[in-house]
């Protein structure tokens, strides 16, 4: 089962304490994410004239091979771990390691957890980025369910750890609230642009592709690349 959402109408990125918090709807529960209190509020990033070219597209494979996937996914969504953990790792073995495609990652924001999590991720730049990513979901039953925000920041920053990020790099990426409201205003463009309603879905030469079976992304994959 695919997981739906809304578009996040407002989002307030702000820095506390080292952590980001956005007000908007969770996908899960329908329940509004509330700033926490003594936050300042921020212009939505929406509302605000973001410029969205410093983000950093993170790929993988041969940007000049005739077939190439962009994968829409949330931190947050099993889904799209389960994904992850599966499928995308015979279609790295498959095609992008071995250059026959060009594969592409955009993070999708369900809600603030999924938020902190790819500042982590994109804390370790193009280099680090797609390992810690895989570190992200494969840990994802057990931080996302750390308790309270704090905690689960916690857990992220461990996994930021991990990966060989210095600490006092990993919170100045925690504390970037520009870079979080650039983030937001990025994946609202993508969702326009790609009419993105779950994850994870896929865009292959163009074409979009709700989750499905490795086999038969496969198909259509090496039907692309026979044309």
């Amino acid at each position: 089962m695919k997981r739906t959402f809304p578009i996040l109408a407002a989002v307030a990125a702000v820095a506390v304490g080292g952590w980001f918090v956005f007000s908007g709807t969770d996908a899960t529960n329908s329940t509004q994410l509330n700033p926490i209190a003594g936050a300042a509020n921020a212009q939505s990033a929406e509302a605000a004239d973001v410029d969205t070219s410093t983000i950093q597209e993170m790929s993988l494979g041969n940007p000049e091979s005739a077939v190439q996937i962009v994968e829409y996914a949330s931190f947050t969504c099993p889904h799209c771990a389960a994904f992850d953990q599966g499928a995308y790792k015979q279609l790295k073995a498959d095609y992008i390691d071995t250059n026959k495609i060009g594969f592409t990652y955009r993070e999708v924001y369900f809600d603030r957890y999924g938020l902190w999590a790819s500042m982590v991720a994109r804390c370790g730049g193009q280099e680090k980025f797609h390992g810690i990513a895989d570190l992200i979901y494969k840990g994802q039953s057990e931080w996302v369910r750390a308790g309270e925000p704090a905690a689960i920041v916690e857990e992220l920053r461990k996994i930021g750890r991990l990966a060989g990020i210095e600490n006092d790099t990993l919170e100045a990426c925690l504390q970037d609230g520009e870079k979080a409201q650039t983030l937001v205003a990025w994946w609202e463009e993508n969702q326009k642009t790609d009419d993105i309603t779950s994850t994870p879905s896929f865009i292959i030469n163009g074409k979009k592709y709700s989750n499905m079976p490795y086999a038969e992304m496969k198909e259509i994959i090496d039907a692309a690349l026979a044309d």
